[in-house]
């Protein structure tokens, strides 16, 4: 842990934290799908069925009716940060989320790959928008907008704090990008809203270091930030998709982590 921060270790930046790798992987995922509609990229995690786990999640918290705090689908408002081709909005269709739902993707390549898979999906009662924004340097305002000033209901991020954590690029505090996501993404989770994230990098234990309640603080600069949005809450863990697990050398562990934050 870092000593300054109480944070894990930084990644070792590489390639797959990069635009440019992105923007390259999207652009060849357009060509294909406009060859073959049948191809619509790739799913992330999709060997660990990650993407169905965390639809079956949300769907058990739906079905739970667990008061005010209940989710319901034809209401709920969705936000997929680093959304890809869009699969995992379009599975979330799938089983009758019909509220707001919005995939946002610094790659422009990616963004239109989302919109070409759903315009071949042909019309739908519940279209999912679509939009380029950078998560760490893009405006709140193109993301808080109408019904969302508030925040949006559960933010989704499949892979996306991975790929940030490889980048070794730093913000205008010096930091490494990673240090300051958690600040944007309490800004963007609506009081008692949700943030499930997946990593294939992160345990469970270093997943709610970087976000329960408090990271944001620890964040050089982050405090400021939050205090001039009017937050004084905070990201508590409310729950954990189960994986497949292995054992090795006596320790116990997952290939992947799935954690649940509530906006306190």
């Amino acid at each position: 842990m870092s000593p300054v921060e109480n944070r894990p270790a930084h990644l070792e930046p590489s390639e797959l934290g990069t635009k440019e790798y992105w923007d390259k992987l999207y652009t060849n995922e357009l060509s294909n799908h406009a060859a073959d509609p049948s191809d619509t990229g790739t799913v992330w995690f999709d060997d660990s069925d990650a993407e169905a786990k965390m639809v079956e999640f949300l769907c058990d918290l739906a079905d739970a009716d667990a008061g005010s705090d209940a989710l319901a689908k034809p209401a709920t408002s969705i936000l997929d940060l680093g959304c890809g081709n869009g699969s995992l909005l379009f599975a979330l269709r799938d089983e009758d989320w019909t509220g707001r739902a919005l995939g946002v993707d610094y790659s422009p390549q990616s963004v239109a790959l989302a919109r070409q898979v759903a315009a071949s999906k042909g019309s739908a009662a519940a279209p999912v928008e679509f939009r380029e924004w950078d998560i760490i340097g893009g405006s709140m305002d193109a993301v808080l907008d109408s019904a969302q000033q508030g925040g949006w209901d559960v933010v989704l991020d499949k892979g996306t704090f991975d790929a940030i954590s490889l980048s070794d690029e730093r913000d205008a505090h010096g930091r490494r990008l990673c240090e300051g996501y958690c600040a944007r993404v309490l800004r963007l989770v609506r009081r008692r809203g949700l943030f499930l994230v997946t990593s294939c990098n992160w345990t469970e234990e270093e997943l709610t270091t970087w976000f329960a309640r408090g990271a944001e603080r620890r964040a050089a600069g982050a405090a400021a930030v939050a205090a001039a949005a009017g937050e004084d809450g905070g990201l508590d863990v409310v729950g954990r998709v189960q994986y497949r697990s292995f054992s090795f050398g006596g320790a116990k562990g997952q290939t992947i982590s799935t954690m649940c934050f509530k906006k306190i």
